[in-house]
């Protein structure tokens, strides 16, 4: 695996890309996540496909997010940059915000996508995710004592929301803050990531599905989060497979963030059942 930053114009992204054969597959994180959320998906996938798996703007090493920010411009940015890498006939594989930007890349790229993997996401959102979602976010603005300050708060949110602490998790949340004036801080924005989520609500899957034309797989974390329930009951997805002309779905017992904090096989299976048929 190859860590390198692409510029996009006066935007920055950086990028772990895994090498492989038989197509590449562009994956995309979720909302206060980093490429390392992905890792249990690229691994399994690696060396047969080619993996890139990115930081989205305000996260991560990439560069901030624009001012306005949305999940339609974190889309802008993932078509530019599969023009910049020259990449013919992508698969698209997002998880929670990452699916929906992957739906809306899929809607609007002009160069066919060959297939699209929802990970959880892509969904009509409502007050339901606002109360799991939000109360989290504090913590983007906080100031820390040291790193491992950090990481034991966060160890103690993914403890309620039913996720087993490991050392691929702990790299994970390592990765997402810096020292900042001698506190340690998370790379993100408060502001900018909340703006990335109250943008979920301008997705409408009549208007971005029904211009998907390559086949789609959904996967659907049906688990509760500790004890809140599924981040999306399966209803919310009724108008995201109605509108979407060839897709399937899957449906596991995993929740919302076990999806990718543990190595989930029945998910794997089901990716690679997918990927062999398209």
């Amino acid at each position: 695996m190859k860590m390198y930053v692409k510029e996009l114009g006066n935007r920055r992204i950086q990028i772990a890309d895994y090498p492989g054969t038989k197509g590449t597959i562009i994956a995309i994180h979720g909302l206060t996540g980093n490429h390392k959320q992905m890792h249990y998906y690229a691994e399994m996938l690696k060396g047969e496909y080619r993996v890139i798996s990115i930081d989205l703007r305000g996260r991560g090493n990439s560069s901030e997010t624009d001012e306005q920010t949305s999940l339609f411009k974190h889309a802008e940015d993932i078509i530019a940059l599969i023009q910049e890498l020259d990449i013919e006939n992508p698969i698209l594989m997002g998880y929670s915000m990452g699916a929906f930007i992957a739906a809306v890349v899929a809607s609007k790229l002009n160069n066919p996508v060959k297939g699209l993997i929802l990970l959880d996401g892509a969904a009509t959102s409502t007050q339901q995710q606002r109360d799991i979602v939000q109360p989290s976010l504090g913590r983007l603005s906080k100031k820390y004592e040291s790193q491992k300050s950090y990481v034991v708060e966060i160890k103690e949110i993914y403890n309620r929301l039913g996720v087993k602490w490991t050392d691929h998790l702990q790299s994970v949340v390592e990765y997402e803050v810096h020292e900042v004036d001698g506190g340690w801080e998370n790379k993100s924005s408060e502001y900018s990531i909340l703006a990335d989520f109250n943008s979920f609500y301008s997705f409408v899957p009549k208007e971005v599905c029904t211009q998907i034309n390559c086949k789609t797989l959904l996967v659907y974390a049906s688990g509760k989060i500790g004890e809140f329930p599924p981040l999306f009951y399966e209803e919310a997805y009724e108008d995201t497979k109605k509108y979407t002309a060839d897709i399937e779905t899957i449906v596991s017992k995993c929740n919302h963030y076990t999806m990718v904090f543990e190595n989930r096989e029945e998910i794997n299976e089901g990716i690679k059942i997918f990927l062999a048929g398209i």
